[in-house]
């Protein structure tokens, strides 16, 4: 099981209320939702292995290079991720509390999340779920890998589960084709602005016609009479959206093959430093939602003492 740390704890953030504070007033609403995502996850899917994905560079430099508007809507004033002030603080408390518990969390240099999630689906040699609220890891699914999404979408409590057959049925597109799809449509959330005027609909008869991006811009480049779905009026919106077709696809694509170690991911069956825990579930306030992480994880009753 491979988590988009990110997607997570922002997904906690919005849906616990920062009322849950730690003994001394402090949010803990993030860390306290997280840990409680993970100990149903757990719970109710049953990995053997577990690794939190971290965004070491959630914006990074060849993706902006590529494409400027690339998360630019996101940007705050020091050139970091804009993170509400409440969230902040609590990003660090996180990552000291998944170290003393012993779960694996993995980031590489100049990379996102998405691109260590590749890598380790791409690597794992048996199935996988990504747990995720971000559809751009939906050109990951593999059928025949086992390879599947788990959506937040409706919360943890109501995951849908995309595979090939699910991104078909949503999107009337082959399986493994929502990369394709993605760079045609767009996505606001990311500052991807697509093909102008080329909705969904369009974007995927292109693709059952032509299999691909580069598929599409080939049959449009040779075509001579136009008919569906490369009409008239389709033709003149890719021929005007070349540069941005010779760019998106490197920011859309997610990297399967980073330069990382090995990554293990076995689920701790006590924590790796329970002194450090039990000092950090004492100041904050995490004594319940750790409790309920150390259960789904098997560990000892006294393991936080």
């Amino acid at each position: 099981m491979l988590l988009d740390a990110a997607s997570l704890y922002f997904r906690a953030f919005y849906g616990v209320p920062t009322s849950v504070t730690t003994p001394d007033g402090r949010p803990i609403n993030a860390v306290r939702g997280f840990l409680d995502m993970t100990a149903r996850l757990l719970t109710a899917h049953g990995p053997d292995r577990l690794v939190a994905c971290w965004d070491d560079d959630w914006r990074p430099a060849f993706r902006v290079e590529a494409l400027p508007s690339y998360k630019a809507h996101r940007v705050a004033t020091e050139g970091e991720e804009e993170v509400p002030d409440e969230l902040g603080p609590q990003v660090p408390i996180l990552v000291d509390v998944l170290a003393a518990a012993g779960i694996d969390r993995v980031g590489a240099p100049g990379f996102e999340a998405d691109d260590v999630i590749g890598t380790l689906a791409t690597r794992a040699r048996g199935p996988v779920d990504i747990v995720t609220g971000d559809r751009d890891l939906f050109q990951l699914v593999d059928d025949d890998r086992g390879v599947r999404v788990l959506y937040t979408n409706r919360g943890i409590a109501d995951l849908e589960t995309v595979d090939e057959a699910a991104v078909a049925a949503k999107y009337g597109i082959p399986g493994r084709a929502y990369a394709d799809f993605a760079v045609l449509r767009g996505d606001p959330s990311d500052g991807l602005p697509g093909v102008a005027g080329v909705g969904a609909k369009t974007a995927a008869a292109l693709i059952n016609e032509f299999g691909d991006v580069a598929g599409i811009r080939a049959a449009a480049a040779r075509t001579v009479v136009a008919r569906p779905p490369l009409t008239a009026a389709v033709l003149k919106k890719l021929h005007a959206a070349a540069d941005y077709l010779d760019r998106a696809p490197v920011v859309v694509a997610v990297a399967k093959d980073i330069d990382m170690p090995a990554v293990e991911g076995d689920l701790p069956r006590s924590p790796a430093d329970p002194a450090t825990l039990a000092g950090l579930a004492e100041r904050h306030g995490l004594q319940s939602s750790l409790g309920r992480l150390g259960a789904a994880l098997g560990w000892p009753a006294d393991a936080l003492g």
